[in-house]
């Protein structure tokens, strides 16, 4: 044990190689121990509505018109303060308007250039100089670092001297480049870090644009919801996720998203589509929501969405009768209809089917693939594969992300911990053998990265199929419901065959033995500890309210997704995490861009302050605290092995 501690401290001596490189370590990490903590920001569901998804991330859910509050107060009125953050928000944009209405530029690029170096210093006060200085933009690095640690009270020389680069900078035309790289910096620092909490993908438009957002972020995490996961599974080339993938892009019109965001060819589906189904009009089938599309892209699209539609329900099949320990059986339809009569029996009662048009469904053998429909899913499957862009995203998911995270005292998942009906984790067979609660989640994870990383091809095939059964199995924490009724939705009128039942998990949420259970499962025991997870909108306008178990979980899914705002009421709840507490933003539906840039219309968001702490928490208080804390530690030993002459300085 003392050779490897010796061998440890020699290798850190290369770091820093003296008494003073190695004190001085540690002076730095003491006082970064004492700055403020810096501010986290929590999103779930983004559900590919990029504009909306954007527009938060540049508002850090009113972190930033916060800022301006806090540095102007009364001495700028309600609408003033609103221009400067729509300025912020979009300043190119901002600016091309205000160009041709102000008269006076250069007094504007004066006043305006003063409240943006107001604004950025109050929002790199909480960060050493060297972290400011990583998020500088290159080419106006120096000067924004002289202009942003101006002191207060400084000398008439001193003052003179900032006034002259602010009017060099007007004089020599950067002011527009300068304001813009302020307005970055300001979005960049007002949040440190960016939790994802599932369900980037499926049903709005633009998810691969949010993904390519993420990917250039400075510091994000993201626990996979069951959507994400099923682009992974699809990724991966597992037939049911692919076959879901496309559904659900055809149901909501986002079939751009494969073929313009992706690349991927679907020309043999379109082409498959419109002969087998020409005559049929696919009323079951036809689009959620507005696409914009014209009368003949309509009618390709439904017929594509029912031919993908069946092909999935075969290939499902086949993937249940593959893993009977999945126990799905229940979930296979297609050999309870009756295919001269048009019904299907269900538990026990007959339905008559809205759809009686099956013309690649052999009775006798309904889970089979015709020959065309099978040379479709081999051609998907390769494209699935062998996309560059997809492929990245995928492992932008695996390399930040995973199926929960403990962070900071807070437990964040996208679904649920599987309960039983007494509030008592519940037991699911994996391969044989038995996981729950946390066990499960980090086994589940497991085979969804040996889905795309083990080198064994049966490892490999059940990583992929753990993929689609973390979609819709009723003991997958991501799922979390008896059921996905798909079936049941496109084919027959009686809402009762569509019901999903949800896991007691959510009926549980306010009984504080049950969450102290889960909290205490994943390790954390204290006080302060949160879950936060989303995933099942809450329905705010039938008076359903995020903050459950006395503020100890807080469900923030209200219905970023646009399908989902009718039900919700509102368009998706946010969190912030500062140094002051826990605040739970509601937010508006989001117009557009255009709309935020013209009429400065911000997200409105009713804020609520589920947690506020009597002492404004420093970084020592954070997990990064208790690293900076060992850290020193391990410092202490060296400088200790250096007065001792057990190491020698490296002169």
């Amino acid at each position: 044990m003392r050779q490897l501690e010796e061998r440890y401290l020699e290798r850190l001596s290369q770091l820093y190689p003296t008494i003073a490189k190695a004190s001085t370590e540690i002076i730095n990490l003491q006082a970064i121990l004492n700055l403020p903590k810096g501010t986290e920001h929590f999103l779930t569901d983004i559900h590919g509505e990029y504009e909306a998804f954007a527009h938060v991330l540049k508002n850090g859910s009113g972190s930033v018109r916060r800022k301006i509050d806090d540095v102007f107060g009364n001495t700028l009125s309600s609408k003033d303060k609103q221009a400067l953050a729509t300025l912020i928000y979009y300043p190119k944009e901002k600016m091309d308007r205000i160009k041709k209405t102000e008269k006076n530029m250069e007094d504007w690029y004066k006043i305006t250039l003063y409240r943006l170096i107001e604004v950025c210093k109050r929002t790199a006060s909480k960060y050493t100089r060297s972290k400011v200085r990583k998020a500088l933009p290159p080419d106006f690095a120096y000067v924004i670092e002289e202009l942003i640690t101006e002191k207060s009270g400084m000398t008439t020389d001193k003052e003179s001297y900032y006034n002259a680069i602010v009017s060099t900078i007007i004089r020599i035309g950067r002011a527009e480049k300068f304001i813009i790289a302020m307005s970055e910096l300001i979005q960049r620092l007002t949040v440190d870090h960016l939790h994802i909490v599932g369900d980037i993908y499926d049903r709005g438009p633009g998810p691969h644009i949010i993904m390519d957002k993420l990917m250039a972020y400075h510091s994000v995490d993201i626990q996979w919801g069951n959507h994400d996961v099923l682009w992974m599974g699809a990724a991966a080339g597992q037939r049911g996720c692919i076959a879901n993938v496309i559904r659900i892009c055809a149901r909501y019109g986002n079939l751009d998203i494969l073929e313009e965001g992706y690349g991927i060819n679907l020309l043999p589906l379109a082409t498959f589509a419109m002969n087998t189904y020409k005559d049929d009009p696919c009323e079951c089938f036809k689009l959620k929501g507005n696409p914009n599309y014209s009368a003949t892209e309509m009618l390709m699209d439904v017929k594509m969405h029912k031919a993908i539609s069946v092909i999935q329900f075969k290939v499902e099949g086949q993937i249940i009768k593959k893993n009977p320990g999945f126990k799905l059986d229940k979930r296979n339809l297609l050999h309870y209809i009756d295919y001269e009569k048009g019904t299907i029996e269900l538990d026990g009662k007959e339905y008559k089917l809205l759809d009686t048009n099956f013309p690649t469904i052999d009775p006798k053998k309904p889970y089979a693939l015709t020959r065309e429909e099978e040379d479709i899913m081999e051609r998907l499957e390769r494209a699935f594969e062998n996309c560059e862009k997809l492929q990245s995203h995928m492992h932008f998911l695996l390399n930040r992300g995973g199926l929960y995270k403990v962070y900071n005292g807070n437990l964040l998942y996208h679904g649920c911990v599987p309960l039983k009906e007494d509030g008592t984790l519940k037991s699911v067979r994996i391969f044989g053998r038995t996981y729950k609660g946390k066990s499960l989640y980090e086994v589940l994870e497991s085979y969804v990265r040996k889905g795309f990383y083990a080198v064994d091809p049966k490892e490999k095939e059940r990583g992929r199929d753990i993929m689609w059964y973390i979609w819709l199995s009723e003991n997958s924490p991501l799922f979390g419901k008896d059921k996905m009724a798909t079936f049941e939705r496109y084919f027959l009128a009686e809402k009762e065959t569509h019901k999903e039942k949800k896991n007691p998990y959510y009926l549980l949420l306010e009984d504080e033995k049950v969450v102290e259970r889960i909290l205490k499962g994943f390790g954390l025991e204290n006080e302060d500890a949160h879950i936060i997870n989303g995933h099942v909108p809450v329905k705010c306008k039938d008076g359903e309210k995020p903050i459950k178990c006395g503020g100890k979980v807080l469900v923030i899914d209200g219905g970023f997704s646009r399908a989902y705002q009718k039900e919700t009421g509102i368009a998706g709840y946010t969190l912030i995490y500062n140094s002051y507490g826990l605040i739970l933003a509601a937010h508006e539906p989001f117009e557009s861009t255009e709309a935020a840039i013209e009429k400065e219309s911000d997200i409105h968001s009713d804020s609520t302050v589920v947690k506020r702490t009597l002492e404004r928490k420093k970084v020592e208080d954070t997990d990064v605290g208790k690293e900076l804390k060992e850290q020193i530690s391990d410092l202490e030993v060296l400088l200790a092995a250096y007065r001792s002459g057990v190491i020698a300085e490296r002169l």
